[in-house]
């Protein structure tokens, strides 16, 4: 068994970088070394873990059910390492985090980077990437996740609300009739996002509400798309202010309907269930409700209103 632990480690570095030579790199090994520890494993379980081309690797079956199996061993171990570097004054180790894509273009860059600053010895590993992620399966230990959170057995700490902004290009706007109501909205195109639901909620003034069908020409999967087609002129899309503050202030896009309300997502941190209160984990969340957040608070949430819905995190 012992004998397979290195391996098991190098086999899952593989999967996670997507080739020998990256994992190599990031193990500081040889390839060769890399592809003889993959083999190795292959031999003495007897099965094929990994189907090779020129260009790229692919999980068989049995590989699928050994990564998880793996990752949940290299997770127990970096639980063990921070509990006992939880001992010493600086915290070091590895924090493995995934968030939407649309947050490496806001202050959360600057929030690693006031983290990385202030615990030297942490190593931050950070995918940014609106795809759903098994943060267990996936080999990450913390999530951040915009929207609605539904129960799945991890921690979680609500962080902030943000505000939503129906926004669509100076000229889209100009070339169509004036929109003084939702209702004016239905033979619009839209710029559907593939989380979201096909529908927009309005409250406006004197507590009107409207519920508006989004018929889309165009769906992406990515906040960050949608905002560079909406910058383009191809339609309305809903965007987080955070991520569209600065081009609504120099007039590339345009707030659609700004007396009308949208559901306000919020944003959480999750993590496992079995982290321990030391984890770094937990410390980065620590960081982010009582250090990084507050500080500008005032810019980048909104308070709590009946136009908070239920949504799906992406």
């Amino acid at each position: 068994m012992i004998e397979h632990l290195r391996s098991m480690a190098v086999f899952t570095e593989v999967v996670d970088k997507g080739s020998f030579r990256g994992a190599a790199a990031s193990l500081g090994l040889s390839p060769s070394v890399v592809s003889h520890h993959v083999a190795e494993l292959e031999r003495q379980l007897g099965v094929t873990l990994l189907y090779r081309t020129t260009r790229r690797l692919a999980l068989s079956p049995d590989g699928h059910r050994l990564v998880a199996a793996c990752r949940e061993m290299l997770s127990a171990a970096r639980r063990g390492l921070d509990a006992v570097s939880a001992v010493s004054e600086t915290p070091s180790g590895t924090l493995r985090i995934t968030a939407p894509a649309m947050l490496a273009g806001t202050p959360f860059v600057e929030d690693l980077a006031d983290f990385a600053r202030a615990f030297p010895k942490v190593a931050l590993n950070i995918s940014f990437d609106d795809r759903p992620t098994n943060l267990v399966a996936d080999g990450f230990d913390l999530a951040i996740r915009i929207g609605w959170l539904e129960d799945s057995g991890l921690k979680a700490r609500k962080l902030m609300t943000l505000a939503v902004r129906l926004c669509a290009s100076p000229d889209y706007v100009a070339e169509r009739k004036r929109i003084t109501t939702p209702d004016d909205l239905t033979d619009m195109d839209w710029i559907a996002m593939t989380m979201l639901e096909k529908h927009l909620d309005f409250i406006g003034p004197n507590n009107q509400q409207r519920r508006i069908d989004c018929r889309s020409r165009i769906s992406v999967d990515s906040a960050t798309a949608a905002k560079g087609l909406a910058l383009a002129g191809m339609g309305l899309t809903p965007l987080l202010e955070l991520d569209v503050a600065q081009a609504l202030a120099e007039n590339h896009l345009v707030h659609v309907l700004p007396d009308w309300e949208l559901p306000s997502p919020s944003v959480y941190a999750l993590w496992p269930a079995n982290a321990t209160p030391s984890a770094l984990s937990r410390r980065f969340v620590a960081f982010l409700a009582e250090d990084a957040l507050p500080r500008r608070r005032d810019v980048l949430s909104v308070p709590e209103t009946p136009t908070t819905r239920r949504h799906r995190a992406p």
